[in-house]
């Protein structure tokens, strides 16, 4: 009898990864705000293409995502060979990890950072480490501090998941200079285009061979269900990664979908605007009613409870009351709830059911 197969060192460490909720028991329609999704769902002009696109999903997509890397290099003003697309940031975060990191390495990233980072890390056989943040908010010096000779890539989402807390370009241009050579910055923007003033690291990258950015269209775009994410970077990063993309990662329906909506620019206006003013409104309506929340830099809001137990019967209301958001306990936030931003009615749905919670404890 031979011996049973074992997976790769590190794959059994890998906790399954938990989205955000999406029913209530005994609620038909209830509204969420757990997923960070764009709440008026993708443009008018991108569903148009999905519908049309749907009548040749007999044919195979292009390989090389041409029109699509097109559509997001005139946008952003970059080359479009050194763009590179793929199921949602998420494949492109992995591909980086299995491309530059394996047994021995090291792959870099913060206390409060996207969940995922530690999978990407274990998944290729690498070590994690993790650096502490103050106050919510990344720290470069504790980044710096546990650089090694070992180290190869570093996790970096500006802004962050759940805080919603952002690093100016000043620092994260100091911790760009302190990246050795053999190691990799990735800059995850899933949520850059919320950051007012921010490239997403494009100056970076012009300035250090070793700066990588991603994005995504699942947020901000409303395209979560399609999967389409992209990155940028020098051209021998990206010629990497191309080498490990499979050659059909994105259906036909969805580079479809992700160009039409990179070219609505007054839709995704129009979501910006809405995101903006109503951020503003449920952090000050969060405040007034005695709940700590951090200025947010993303389409979302880290509300902080005195303490777990109220946190969650705070969650408990919210359900009650027909609302979705997201309990961020395993983020390290035991305490705190993330709430989406969503349109005004929303927003002011949220706030009546927070204050007549505050008015019954």
């Amino acid at each position: 009898m031979t011996a049973p197969i074992h997976p790769q060192p590190g794959i059994m460490e890998i906790a399954l990864y938990q989205g955000g909720a999406s029913r209530i028991d005994g609620q038909s329609n209830p509204l969420k705000l757990s997923s960070n999704e764009n709440p008026f769902g993708c443009s008018k002009k991108a569903s148009d293409a999905i519908s049309d696109a749907a009548l040749n999903v007999h044919r195979y997509p292009s390989t090389d995502h041409a029109s699509l890397r097109e559509a997001i290099a005139e946008v952003h003003t970059l080359d479009p060979e050194r763009i590179i697309c793929g199921v949602g940031s998420d494949e492109l975060l992995t591909l980086l990890a299995m491309a530059y990191a394996g047994p021995g390495d090291e792959v870099l990233y913060t206390e409060h950072g996207f969940s995922m980072y530690r999978i990407f890390a274990l998944s290729a056989g690498a070590t994690p480490v993790v650096a502490p943040e103050h106050n919510r908010t990344v720290d470069v010096d504790e980044i710096i501090a546990r650089i090694t000779p070992a180290t190869r890539l570093i996790y970096i989402a500006n802004p962050a998941n759940p805080t919603g807390t952002a690093l100016g370009n000043d620092a994260l241009a100091r911790l760009a200079d302190a990246v050795p050579g053999s190691c990799l910055l990735v800059l995850d923007g899933a949520y850059a285009e919320f950051f007012d003033g921010y490239d997403g690291g494009v100056s970076l990258i012009e300035a250090h061979p070793n700066v990588v950015m991603t994005r995504t269209f699942s947020k901000l775009y409303g395209l979560g269900g399609l999967r389409v994410g992209w990155a940028y970077a020098r051209q021998e990063v990206i010629d990497v990664l191309n080498r490990v993309r499979g050659p059909f990662n994105l259906s036909t329906v969805a580079l479809a979908g992700a160009e039409s909506a990179m070219r609505d620019r007054r839709f995704v206006e129009l979501c910006l605007k809405n995101n903006a003013e109503q951020r503003v409104r449920l952090v000050g309506g969060l405040n007034q009613l005695g709940i700590a929340c951090d200025p947010s830099h993303a389409n979302f809001v880290l509300a902080r409870f005195a303490d777990e137990e109220e946190a969650l019967a705070a969650d408990a209301h919210l359900k009650r009351s027909g609302i979705l958001v997201r309990l961020v306990k395993g983020y390290g936030f035991a305490d705190a709830l993330r709430i989406t931003v969503g349109t005004a009615d929303d927003v002011s749905r949220v706030l009546a059911a927070l204050s007549e919670f505050k008015g019954s404890t």
